[in-house]
């Protein structure tokens, strides 16, 4: 009976000791879009190693072209699930149109900041500039974190 009570008491012990471990996973503050779009630049900075002056002003410009994106809104279609069927000719005109419009808008700003990145570097960083972007958005809308179950994306996202 005594090494029964002993058997529990650990258990007990362990459930608890591992339970506040897993509450202090949980605590873990996300980053807000604009650490996350620094934290983002920092890194292709520092995967093109750029001199200090110039990683700086990397920085700035690339979370500068952020924020104007991250301004037209989300992406359309993006929340509640639609129902094609019910949709009507000319509701999905006029979401094809959203759609064309936005893309038109973020390639304005995209080849704004092209320009900007132009004066401080060379075409073959800038191309790298725009690939690490693409793996980092790919593998973020990947995590786990994000919504999504064991990286899985649900359907209609």
């Amino acid at each position: 009976m005594k090494r029964f009570f002993s058997v529990c008491m650990l258990a007990v012990a362990l459930t608890v000791c591992c339970g506040a471990a897993n509450a202090q996973n949980n605590d873990r503050q996300r980053l807000t879009r604009e650490q996350l779009a620094e934290k983002q630049a920092r890194h292709i900075a520092e995967a093109l190693a750029l001199d200090t002056s110039v990683t700086e002003w990397f920085i700035e410009t690339f979370c500068r072209c952020q924020k104007e994106i991250w301004a037209l809104g989300p992406r359309a279609g993006k929340g509640a699930p639609r129902n094609a069927a019910t949709e009507t000719e000319a509701q999905t005109e006029q979401e094809l149109k959203a759609r064309f419009e936005r893309s038109r808008k973020i390639l304005d700003i995209r080849q704004k900041y092209y320009e900007e990145y132009s004066e401080k570097l060379r075409p073959k960083q800038i191309k790298r500039v725009y690939e690490l972007e693409r793996q980092m958005m790919h593998r973020l809308s990947k995590h786990p974190d994000n919504g999504n179950r064991n990286g899985i994306s649900r359907p209609g996202k």
